[in-house]
């Protein structure tokens, strides 16, 4: 449960932030899947397509019942090899053959992949042959620069931009110029609002984005979406599965998926919308990676821009805490995904539907209607 911290004059609940900010100091740290080779030094200025790191995954091996192939016995093998052990070869290259009975009789191994033999086995008869290795580079994601290196593994790349986190989204890193496609928060986006020279580009719709819009979508080359809802019916259509608790954003999806309020016709937050809109025709960066346990991952919307975070007042992160006036997004039923203001904190106990005891906050919608709800079901939209 969250800590409540009271004083003499205000009440303060610590509570997970869902950061919406025009002008702030973003840091992303792009790590190898395993040691590496890291391309830049700190201080070197990136841009979001340079590589940072690169490394090789090892291939599969692949086994070839070599003595069995050859009729022989496995002690034997070594006599009828064409290849040794490092040696390159192409699939389907003769590695070993047998040849009898003056050329009559004639047995022959291949390889079954491009790589190189690993092993001969002279006690089981087998060959190991190993593919080539997987090149993996990592890029930049945003432009930046490089402040700290950690040592064959990565780097962290500090910009400076509006950062806007959705609430939940599928499809990995992409960038695109941002388009307003919709022209107000309660506005769906509609398959006739996608057109053809939106490909390559990130489109914003409003309160919900409809299943044709998303395959239509899909379809022209669009990048990426950024919405204020779904319906669960139609992400599972996008995806082809239910999307459960594990984290998303390695989809083959074709595009990139950010929701900001919720499941269902969800306004967008007119904060989140205003400033999207501000920014049309820039370059956004975007990622749809997000795990709701053990390690919140919210999906991103990142714009860089040349000005200081400073000029806009703002720091990387809110350290306060919940108070009145805290503009909040309320993230369980049955209010889900309204954003609303902190008008009240109670520093009383009060009984849940299912009888248990939590602090709550008094919030008010932005319709005007107000309500109470646990403090652990808001989260601070950290200005």
């Amino acid at each position: 449960m969250h800590q409540l911290h009271e004083g003499h004059d205000m009440a303060h609940a610590y509570t997970p932030g869902l950061e919406i900010k025009r002008a702030t100091t973003v840091r992303k740290v792009r790590r190898l899947p395993i040691k590496g080779d890291i391309t830049v030094k700190t201080g070197d200025a990136v841009n979001h397509s340079d590589i940072v790191a690169r490394t090789q995954i090892q291939g599969d091996p692949h086994v070839v019942k070599a003595s069995y192939l050859l009729k022989c016995e496995p002690d034997e093998i070594t006599g009828y090899m064409m290849k040794k052990i490092g040696d390159p070869v192409q699939k389907d290259e003769v590695i070993a053959q047998f040849i009898g009975f003056f050329g009559l009789l004639k047995n022959i191994v291949t390889s079954p992949v491009d790589g190189h033999i690993e092993e001969i086995s002279t006690v089981s008869g087998q060959v190991i042959v190993r593919e080539k290795p997987i090149p993996v580079e990592v890029d930049a994601y945003v432009p930046g620069k490089i402040v700290e290196i950690l040592p064959r593994e990565g780097v962290i790349i500090e910009t400076t931009g509006a950062f806007i986190q959705g609430i939940f989204g599928v499809g990995g890193e992409t960038h695109g110029e941002l388009i307003m496609v919709a022209l107000s928060p309660e506005e769906m986006l509609t398959v006739d609002r996608v057109k053809p020279e939106h490909k390559g580009k990130i489109i914003v719709g409003g309160s919900l984005v409809t299943g044709d819009a998303l395959q239509k979508a899909a379809s022209t080359g669009v990048k990426g979406i950024v919405v204020g809802g779904i319906e669960n019916a139609d992400l599972r259509t996008l995806v082809g599965y239910d999307i459960g608790v594990a984290i998303t954003g390695y989809e083959n999806i074709g595009l990139t998926l950010v929701v900001t309020e919720g499941f269902g016709k969800m306004t967008m937050s007119r904060k989140t919308f205003s400033l999207l809109g501000d920014f049309e025709g820039r370059i956004a960066h975007i990622n749809g990676e997000t795990q709701i346990r053990a390690g919140v991952i919210r999906p991103e919307i990142i714009i860089p821009e040349d000005r200081v975070a400073a000029e806009a007042g703002e720091s990387r992160k809110h350290v306060g805490g919940m108070a009145k006036g805290t503009l909040v997004r309320v993230i369980r039923d049955p209010h889900f995904g309204k954003i609303a203001t902190v008008v009240g904190l109670p520093p009383e106990l009060q009984k849940t539907e299912s009888e248990s005891l939590v602090r709550v906050v008094e919030i008010e919608l932005e319709d005007g209607g107000k309500a109470f709800v646990p403090r652990a079901n808001v989260e601070i939209i950290e200005e």
